[in-house]
């Protein structure tokens, strides 16, 4: 394996283990055994534990705002900011450690709300913040900052899924989609101009 091929299927295999179990399934001695290395080999691509766990958020974040930007398809700007939180829904559900390590715990290397947001540093919230932007500059929704804005959204989606997923809704799957996708209309047509 070369180099950077091993660096890859390291960070599959951390990526696979986080997903599947969590951050503390993720040791050196698994991943090295699950790829077929040396845990001390590992050290040649990732100085440590904390490293490679940071890549796999970042990349976490870089991944979820690819498909965030590909929502730019769309015209509508209502429908394309609603997309981006359908899709926050779907990653929360899909990948609960992953999702739980990058907003629910804290972390030193976490963004804080506004300085690193407003330096654009937030691949995720970046997207929903221009969308705003471009929203309030075509008189789609009224004047407002649009951090600050992106920031209120994120919360009420990330306070939904986080109620959800504590077992404060008595909804099926389909019947809590339904209610956070409407909650979060609610929300858009408050801020429409």
């Amino acid at each position: 394996m070369t180099r950077r091929n091993t660096a890859e299927a390291i960070l599959l295999a951390a990526h696979e283990l986080f997903d599947r179990e969590g951050p503390g399934a993720v040791t050196m001695r698994r991943i090295a055994e699950a790829v077929g290395i040396t845990p001390m080999a590992l050290y040649r691509h990732f100085p440590n534990r904390d490293a490679l766990l940071k890549r796999i958020s970042e990349e976490s974040f870089q991944s979820a705002a690819s498909t965030w930007r590909s929502q730019r398809r769309r015209r509508d700007p209502v429908a394309r900011l609603l997309a981006t939180q359908e899709d926050y829904l779907d990653y929360a559900l899909q990948h609960p450690h992953l999702f739980d390590h990058a907003f629910s715990v804290q972390r030193d290397d976490a963004r804080r709300f506004p300085e690193d947001f407003r330096a654009r540093r937030s691949p995720t919230l970046n997207v929903v913040a221009d969308l705003l932007a471009e929203g309030m500059r075509d008189g789609v929704w009224r004047d407002d900052d649009p951090w600050d804005v992106a920031m209120t959204l994120w919360a009420h989606a990330h306070g939904l899924i986080a109620l959800y997923r504590a077992g404060r809704f008595s909804y099926d799957a389909k019947q809590f989609r339904a209610f956070y996708l409407a909650s979060i209309r609610r929300l858009l047509d408050g801020l429409k101009a």
